[in-house]
């Protein structure tokens, strides 16, 4: 399969996906930025003339009356069209009449004109950007079906196991109607399973999963990856390899929430690892954490809390030298030493408990800091997991030695066709063009939107913010509407029940120590009445619905509590209120002591004027202060953006010397 003017035509090689492009110098890197932006934008713009809800409008009718067999059969006759022509408007037009219809008799849902718009741009290699509540999982019913009856093997992506099944036992019987079949993929299956249900037509699978498969068909592979070699390999009957890969290739991604896996979780590799010998870790971490313990800043080290880092002094080295001199074994070598002392401090400044991590049955276990969602299977590496295992005092687990190894951004542009839909794009624009050639395009909304915003608060202190929080909430309680407040960790969720608690007020927590039951506090957080905490998770996969008589009163009220280090999940929370017409308001209500302002407020202005904005003024309104907080989250937004930039940079250097030593990852 290869892709010509956005079209894929099914010349494949046996594991189809796109080449990588040539390293480039600044010079032609700074080009190409310009130009693509250019080109994207011209060709956005062109796809957006088509008005493909008209042309579904026109067809529709020649469909109304199929039942399901007829349904069926003109699915296969349109299917043979699409193999031949591509995605021609006129024929998607047809596709997703056809997908329309199977909805209505299977689900009795029909997409709505901007679900169609959304629906073409996907199918043309680019992001919709659609609103929370705007019926994003039929949506993508309509490219991935339009892709699998053109033959193509389609990949719906999104971010966590429950929403995988939940989208795909919800859409199945769509596809079933036009005889497609839907696999999905979790953590939890064998590999015979995985490779019977990336067989089917669609896939259902996290991020993920699917990036940890593509791994593992790549170490299968090992260097044998060229299409003469896979087609030889073919010829070995049982014992060929490729009998034994769980994917097909990477032809078609739609990837669910894309800001999220495209942006934010970009800033980590995944990696596969083998166990290593496991008798010295638990000795050397709580070497390393007790040595960490008798450094002093900034005598011995600083940190460098814009990129996460640690710096040791003249001093700290000299000091660490002095320390080890007793120790022996992997502390005698002077960069290997060096190298666990910083990691150790950071294991004890920068990480911290029920923020970046849980400890939960004596295992410490990671928090994604933009979903709230505990990463259960995941490490840090060199070390830092094993030494904040000591510092916690958990049992110390093994190290373990990479086997492969890729990161999100080179994953994904491997797709020869890739697409996504989210509600906030539109930040990440030019990133989202820059690394993965995507265009963002707007949808409108389908009824106008009735949320409130109200004036942003900012106090000077965090007492200050609590206490005018929980007044808040009791006046809304009072009034019968159902509250949602948002926090950006679980420390603080746990804060907000305390300080709700004391006010006698019944409410729900969801952080990543309740995520099993996730989906039911947040489906019933519209409820008349009912106080929900939540950390960043709710913001994504789960409708808050409200009846009648909320509606009434209001609609869902939503507080943020403190701003998040990416003004899109800020927004992805506002979302959670007034969703298709409903009524809605959302409040920001913040401190100068927030830890945003902390860490970033003085990097953003000059101290002075952090001391002049808390001196000086007495509104909780007053602009100063959300101006001092908004320059912060715009600073750490621009600092997370050159780290992924860094990462994808060491990437593809790593994956040029792995090529170079005949290793494919």
């Amino acid at each position: 399969m290869s892709r010509t003017d956005g079209l894929l035509t099914l010349d494949s090689p046996v594991y189809p996906e796109r080449a990588e492009s040539p390293a480039q110098g600044w010079l032609e890197e700074q080009s190409d930025r310009w130009l693509g932006a250019f080109s994207r934008a011209r060709r956005a713009a062109r796809v957006a003339r088509i008005d493909i809800a008209a042309e579904v409008r026109r067809v529709a009718p020649a469909h109304a009356m199929l039942d399901l067999p007829a349904l069926r059969e003109a699915a296969r006759d349109l299917s043979q069209l699409l193999r031949r022509d591509g995605f021609a408007p006129a024929l998607v037009a047809r596709a997703f009449a056809l997908t329309g219809r199977a909805a209505l008799l299977t689900k009795g849902m029909q997409p709505f004109d901007v679900q169609l718009a959304g629906a073409w741009v996907m199918l043309q290699g680019m992001v919709a950007e659609m609103e929370t509540g705007e019926g994003k999982t039929l949506t993508a019913t309509l490219p991935a079906c339009a892709a699998a009856l053109a033959g193509i093997p389609v990949h719906v992506i999104t971010v966590n196991d429950y929403l995988v099944r939940r989208d795909a036992e919800t859409m199945r019987p769509v596809y079933e109607a036009l005889g497609l079949t839907v696999g999905v993929v979790t953590e939890d299956q064998q590999p015979q399973e995985r490779q019977a249900a990336y067989g089917c037509h669609i896939v259902y699978a996290s991020n993920k999963t699917i990036v940890f498969d593509y791994l593992r068909d790549r170490i299968l592979l090992g260097a044998q990856t060229q299409a003469l070699h896979l087609q030889l390999d073919k010829l070995a009957g049982a014992q060929s390899k490729v009998r034994r890969l769980l994917l097909r290739g990477l032809r078609f991604a739609i990837v669910d929430e894309a800001d999220s896996v495209l942006v934010d979780e970009a800033r980590t590799p995944l990696i596969i690892s083998a166990p290593t010998d496991a008798d010295d870790e638990a000795k050397v971490a709580k070497q390393g954490i007790a040595l960490a313990r008798r450094l002093r800043q900034p005598a011995d080290f600083k940190l460098n809390l814009d990129e996460r880092k640690v710096v040791l002094t003249d001093s700290g080295r000299q000091t660490v030298a002095r320390l080890c001199d007793a120790l022996g074994g992997v502390w005698a070598g002077l960069l290997r030493r060096e190298e666990l002392a910083t990691q150790a401090i950071s294991a004890l400044h920068l990480f911290d408990r029920d923020y970046h991590y849980l400890v939960r049955d004596d295992k410490v276990q990671i928090i994604d800091e933009y979903t709230g969602r505990v990463m259960a299977d995941r490490s840090w590496e060199r070390g830092l997991h094993q030494l904040i295992e000591a510092k916690e005092g958990c049992v110390v687990t093994a190290q373990k030695e990479p086997l492969a190894r890729i990161s999100y951004q080179r994953f994904f542009r491997r797709y020869q066709l890739l697409s996504g839909m989210t509600g906030t794009a539109k930040e990440v624009e030019g990133e989202l063009g820059y690394v993965y050639g995507l265009s963002v395009v707007r949808i409108p909304t389908h009824r106008p939107s009735r949320r409130q915003t109200l004036p942003e608060r900012v106090y000077l202190t965090e007492a200050e913010k609590w206490q005018a929080i929980g007044e808040r909430v009791q006046q809304i309680h009072a009034g019968g509407r159902p509250v949602l407040l948002g926090t950006p960790s679980v420390a603080a969720s746990e804060r907000a029940s305390a300080v709700l608690t004391a006010l006698r007020l019944d409410h729900q927590v969801l952080n990543a120590k309740q995520d099993g039951s996730e989906a039911d506090i947040v489906a019933a957080a519209g409820q008349g009445g009912r106080i929900t905490i939540a950390t960043n998770m709710a913001g994504r996969g789960t409708d808050i619905k409200i009846d009648a008589e909320v509606a009434a009163l209001g609609g869902l009220h939503v507080i943020l509590s403190e701003r998040h280090d990416a003004q899109r999940i800020d927004r992805q929370l506002a979302g959670r209120c007034a969703r298709q017409g409903d009524p809605g308001v959302f409040e920001v209500i913040l401190s100068l002591d927030d830890a945003l302002v902390k860490q970033w407020g003085a990097r953003a202005m000059a101290a002075a004027m952090v001391r002049l904005v808390r001196r000086q003024t007495s509104s909780a309104t007053d602009k100063r202060r959300v101006l001092l907080i908004r320059r912060a989250q715009r600073r750490v937004e621009h600092a997370h953006s050159q780290v992924r930039k860094a990462l994808l940079k060491l990437d593809q250097q790593v994956g040029n010397l792995l090529a170079f030593s005949g290793r494919p990852e």
